[in-house]
């Protein structure tokens, strides 16, 4: 989820648990015995992970706040529970028409082939959570991989211990062991979790861990989704909405403190309006925050290591020349180790030697450069490794249209912040260093399903070895030159009909 670990925990090697291949080996019996599961027990399983949720929202919100020691319940209840509501509803009312095989109607009529794809469940998924959106980003992709009939693992972040230990007590009264289980403990459990046999591996956090579990995960052959993230670039168009393309950029950039996977790390304005952009944020920061140390809608660093992190951060930019400027309110002396709460600040003058240009910043910290050209704002994206979101900021015109051909991302948002995550069957993941794979609606359901070719015949006569195996005549051999020069002039006459296509 990020460009560096962020104080999650990472993957460690060491002597295996044990403990938890039993507990594969029990949900992947179960699976087996009892085949894929219909309808009505997906929706039901669906329905109890809910209800695990909604039964307990204020206790799960309490153990969250705890964790992080300052966060806005509203924002907690708002991002961790019904953020995740609508696609969870979305996925259960779709369920019956994805499900459907297909039937493929061209395959095979002239030799009596009958075809279908079943989408058939892969078996027992292992979710591994991130501490940042400690319960969103574990019952989301479990609700998911309950819908595609399959029974799952979870391991829970160490860092929101809290939550962690909420999570796994209620898991035991709303499942049976057979369905779904959830996994606590550090680094030595979570190396032993991720080199399990399960039939895939559902991961979200930083890429340097990510590429851990990728490697542990490929000694099982076991495919991975990954959810990772990146520095989300942030382009202002020449012709936006100054005003309120920074307000509303400032807003993205304060979200949980600045901890979140989509959140604008980076901003490119036109070079005549920096000075004007960063005024509206930090009036913006301002009206959001007129107090900080004791405000509980202000969110802390997670931990003593992300804050240590980011504040090293500012102060490495600060020692090799950026200009920083923080909207800390009067007589608060922030940074302040004791509540791990840094002031909203923005980053100016940044150049390569500085740690801040490559890493993500993770917190409440928002790098602002400039730009003479829209093609020079790209040129500069595309230098880094694709992120998990790019920003837009203007109209959707010409210039936007060549930023979204142009640059590679996971996803585009334009004019708000994550509002790609908003489409209920939109899919969401990165690609190249923010992730790989995607999930939510159909996507989520096709992620967590394998295709299967279920492929038949009822005819007297052979259709495949006939043409396979020996005595061959020479009436097959001739058949088989016949097909393979009528195919060849067809392609040949393609090449010549687009050969000016590759200039």
């Amino acid at each position: 989820m990020s460009t560096t670990d962020h104080a999650e925990p990472g993957i460690t090697t060491g002597p295996p648990v044990i403990e938890l291949q039993p507990v594969l080996d029990r949900l992947r019996q179960s699976f087996l015995h009892d085949g894929p599961p219909g309808i009505a027990l997906r929706r039901n399983r669906i329905d109890r992970l809910m209800a695990l949720v909604l039964d307990n929202s204020d206790a799960l919100v309490d153990a969250m706040v705890a964790d992080f020691g300052s966060r806005s319940r509203t924002a907690t209840l708002m991002t961790e529970i019904f953020g995740m509501m609508s696609v969870i509803e979305h996925t259960r009312s779709h369920l019956g028409r994805w499900m459907r095989s297909t039937t493929l109607m061209r395959a095979g009529k002239l030799v009596g082939l009958n075809a279908e794809v079943q989408p058939t469940p892969l078996g027992v998924i292992g979710i591994v959570g991130p501490w940042n959106y400690p319960l969103n980003l574990v019952i989301l992709p479990a609700a998911t991989a309950f819908a595609a009939g399959n029974r799952v693992m979870i391991k829970m972040s160490e860092v929101t211990s809290n939550t962690a230990e909420l999570v796994k007590i209620l898991a035991q009264k709303y499942f049976d062991d057979t369905e779904l289980v959830v996994v606590t403990g550090g680094p030595d459990v979570a190396a032993a979790f991720v080199s399990l046999p399960f039939d895939h591996i559902f991961f979200t956090g930083s890429p340097a861990v990510g590429k851990l579990v990728q490697r542990a995960a490929a000694d099982n052959l076991v495919p991975v989704t990954l959810e990772l993230g990146g520095k989300n670039p942030v382009v202002v168009a020449p012709d936006a909405d100054i005003a309120r393309s920074a307000a509303r950029i400032a807003r993205g950039r304060m979200v949980n403190g600045g901890q979140v996977c989509v959140c604008p790390d980076y901003v490119l304005v036109p070079d005549d309006r920096v000075d004007e952009f960063v005024e509206v944020v930090h009036k913006t920061f301002r009206e959001m925050f007129p107090t900080i140390l004791d405000n509980d809608d202000y969110a802390s660093n997670v931990n003593q290591a992300n804050f240590d992190r980011v504040v090293g951060l500012l102060e490495d930019a600060r020692s090799l020349g950026a200009r920083i400027e923080s909207a800390t309110p009067d007589g608060e002396p922030l940074p302040d180790a004791r509540t791990r709460k840094i002031a909203p600040t923005t980053v100016r003058n940044i150049d390569a030697r500085m740690k801040i240009a490559d890493e993500e910043i993770f917190g409440p910290v928002l790098a602002v450069k400039s730009y003479s050209t829209p093609a020079e704002a790209i040129d500069h994206v595309n230098r880094g490794p694709a992120p998990l979101v790019a920003y837009w900021f203007g109209p959707d015109g010409t210039e936007f249209r060549e930023f979204v051909r142009s640059t590679r991302s996971g996803a585009v948002a334009r004019n708000d912040f994550a509002i790609h995550m908003m489409p209920s069957d939109a899919p969401f993941g990165g690609v190249g260093n923010s992730g790989m794979g995607a999930y939510h609606g159909k996507t989520g359901f096709d992620t967590f399903s394998h295709q299967r070719s279920v492929v038949g015949t009822d005819v007297r006569f052979t259709i495949t070895t006939a043409v396979a195996t020996p005595p061959f005549g020479g009436a097959m051999r001739k058949f088989g030159d016949i097909a393979i020069a009528s195919v060849r002039r067809r392609t040949r006459r393609r090449l010549k009909k687009g050969a000016g296509e590759r200039d």
